[in-house]
């Protein structure tokens, strides 16, 4: 399979194109590579093919930053969500569809729109899910009970009371289109447009269901269950197909966006794959070293070595540790982050005063020159 070209060069558009831009820029290359241009040119139908493609995510403000930040494999793509800006999926009729779009939503002169009567499709839904550390380390199956359009169960959605049927639409003749022809400086100009009396589905219901009202569709309520892969992030957008509003009499359903939240979590910050720990240590350990336990996101925990003589702002990383890539978007996980810092007690006994005034007059507690310059230079850096 050849190599995608990326949908700027497509276009050929910069990066930082206007909408206004990419718009124009499509109409240009689907004007010229047409099929009805280039009757029986393969090639020609692949480039009119990847135009669409390209512009089908460039000129969605949503689907262009998801492109621009992840390219091909970005999460708003594939059946499941995450598996890329797929263009295979686009056939004819949805490339016709985006027309209205582009040239004022009749097709363009002398074009037509689509040769086959069109099925309507239903409203996508969003919706906002807050998931915890644990659930994005390990993927997980939220249940929403949804108020949505859903198939009349009277007509079991074709709109048509009591299996009644439907004639051939009078005005387009069963074509699910219309054509227009006007006169323009250039000489007659044909437009093409979804039909206003079957919208599009070349059929018009001969008695219209008494509980849907011919639409096919009634409001009512539904459990779907959505499946959130592990490693999202917050920002990300899980794409579940087919599980939005029903289509009107029995139309293609939307999509249902899901929104992805992080909450915070009490013992550990997120970074990317990366996951941080901040371990206080108490001074003696530092000192003389030893053995400590460090949690994971898994709920265990780790023994960890601490070096004698170790210093605040010290780091440990442990590989792997860490939240997993999202399937299709990289892969292994990342780390657990360890960032130490040494506990000083804020009061003292009598004592313990008295041991510290020792050590305080010992040369070895006075910090030699180069604990005392690296120390420096770490805070110089932090400054600067």
């Amino acid at each position: 399979m050849a190599q995608k070209r990326d949908y700027y060069e497509v276009l050929g558009v910069s990066k930082t194109a206007s909408e206004d831009e990419i718009k124009k820029a499509y109409r240009q290359i689907a004007i010229k590579y047409h099929p009805d241009r280039n009757p029986g040119d393969k090639q020609a139908e692949e480039k009119f093919k990847e135009a669409a493609e390209a512009y089908n995510v460039l000129h969605d403000p949503q689907k262009r930053q998801q492109y621009d930040q992840f390219g091909f494999d970005g999460p708003m793509g594939g059946a499941g969500g995450f598996g890329g800006f797929g263009g295979a999926s686009m056939n004819m009729d949805d490339i016709f569809s985006m027309f209205g779009d582009i040239f004022g939503g009749h097709g363009f002169g002398g074009f037509r729109s689509s040769g086959r009567p069109q099925q309507q499709r239903g409203s996508d839904l969003r919706l906002k899910v807050r998931l915890t550390l644990q659930e994005v380390n390990k993927g997980v199956t939220k249940k929403f009970k949804l108020r949505k359009d859903i198939a009349c169960t009277h007509c079991h959605g074709s709109g048509a009371e009591n299996g009644s049927g439907s004639d051939t639409c009078p005005t387009c003749h069963g074509s699910g289109i219309i054509t227009h022809t006007t006169q323009s400086i250039f000489g007659m100009m044909q437009t093409q447009g979804v039909c206003p009396t079957c919208h599009g589905q070349g059929q018009v219901i001969k008695n219209k269901c008494h509980e849907c009202g011919g639409t096919g569709v009634v409001k009512g309520e539904e459990v779907v269950e959505i499946n959130i892969p592990a490693g999202v992030a917050e920002g990300m957008v899980v794409n579940v197909p087919g599980k939005g509003n029903a289509g009107p009499n029995n139309g293609i359903s939307g999509d249902i966006q899901v929104f992805i939240e992080e909450e915070p979590n009490d013992t550990f910050v997120r970074d990317g794959n990366d996951i941080i720990y901040n371990l206080l240590l108490d001074f003696p350990t530092a000192a003389l070293g030893g053995e400590v336990e460090i949690p994971t996101i898994e709920g265990s925990k780790l023994k960890v070595k601490i070096d004698n003589g170790t210093q605040p702002g010290k780091t440990l990383r442990l590989r792997g540790k860490g939240l997993p890539a999202v399937p299709g978007y990289g892969s292994g996980r990342g780390d657990l982050v360890v960032n130490i810092s040494v506990y000083v007690p804020k009061t003292l006994s009598r004592d313990e005063k008295q041991t510290l005034e020792k050590l305080k007059a010992s040369d070895n507690f006075k910090g030699d020159k180069q604990t005392k310059d690296s120390i420096f230079n770490r805070f110089k850096n932090y400054f600067n």
